[in-house]
């Protein structure tokens, strides 16, 4: 991503800041900020997922369902005093498998991935439903409330364990072939195949990376909450795309990065923080962030950076690579 783009995401999340901070007087509290980037660290997780993706051309509706399935499945084995390790590995194949079933279905079926992870959803969020059978499970062992709920020298582990996934896959993007055969197929799908980029294997990994990163956040977030229940996550794939479309990645693919993501992630979480602090009604809080995201997106057609439908609104059309 351009570093005139990031620039200016910077500037909108700073005078988002000192706009908040003139209106409350709580805004500028340490704590409130940790709060802030705590609550931003599960959507940065997702929206790095999605970022891949998106990269690609592609688009990942299924991600909060993933996170719940995940989440339910290994709820249930954690409660039954099953050793913490192999619940998380659980949690993990599970976001593995759903994301290697979407990009199989978009690489070699050849389905249009708004399609088939939209599919995905409603077959990850059912299996949930019926795994815990519409119940909540909640009270799990100490050691695992840590990755939620813990500190680490006065940080919270959220926030750490998010920073460390962001750096990860700022690394992969930026210093490996993986990083470059991504924008590449994202900018010219043909001509990646042609370059000897093995298309469709570039694509199963973004979207499996996608899937393991949705069951990480859900282990995040059912620690935090120490609950699990089918239908958390529901807004979650709107809330990862917005902060990706915010932080300047372009939903037609091939240009943004994870840093932008991060950004946007927390520009959405600071406009809820705020209105919290100033006692705005939620509804009114659904309508100006879906304002802020109508602007971001109209910014992107009106600069040019969308040219017809974005890729994954197109049938896929990847040949043998």
């Amino acid at each position: 991503m351009g570093q005139s783009k990031l620039l200016s995401r910077l500037i909108i999340l700073v005078l988002l800041g000192l706009l908040l901070s003139l209106l409350s007087p709580n805004f500028l509290r340490w704590e409130n900020f940790l709060n802030i980037v705590r609550q931003a660290a599960i959507l940065n997780i997702l929206g790095i997922g999605m970022t891949l993706v998106i990269l690609t051309g592609g688009i990942d509706l299924s991600n909060g369902a993933v996170l719940a399935l995940s989440s339910c499945v290994s709820a249930i084995y954690l409660k039954e005093g099953g050793p913490m390790a192999i619940g998380i590995g659980i949690a993990l194949a599970i976001g593995l498998g759903c994301g290697m079933a979407n990009g199989w279905m978009t690489a070699r079926v050849l389905i249009p991935p708004f399609v088939i992870t939209y599919a995905m959803m409603f077959f990850a969020r059912g299996l949930a439903y019926i795994v815990l059978q519409g119940k909540i499970i909640y009270g799990f062992p100490k050691p695992f409330r840590f990755f939620g709920a813990g500190h680490l020298f006065t940080i919270p582990t959220p926030i750490l364990l998010s920073t460390a996934i962001l750096a990860l896959v700022y690394f992969f993007l930026r210093y490996t072939p993986f990083g470059a055969d991504l924008y590449a197929l994202g900018s010219d799908e043909e001509s990646s195949r042609l370059s000897g980029i093995k298309t469709r294997n570039r694509i199963i990994l973004a979207y499996s990376l996608s899937g393991i990163l949705s069951s990480f956040a859900g282990i995040i977030y059912m620690s935090r909450l120490n609950a699990a229940e089918p239908v958390i996550g529901e807004f979650f794939p709107l809330d990862a795309i917005a902060a990706v479309v915010i932080g300047g990645t372009s939903l037609a693919g091939g240009e943004g990065g994870v840093i932008g993501t991060a950004i946007g992630a927390l520009i959405i979480t600071v406009i809820i923080n705020g209105m919290n602090l100033l006692g705005i009604p939620s509804l009114l809080q659904s309508f100006a962030l879906g304002g802020v995201i109508l602007i971001m997106v109209a910014s992107q057609y009106l600069s040019g950076e969308f040219k017809g439908l974005p890729s994954f609104l197109k049938p896929q059309t990847i040949k043998k690579g």
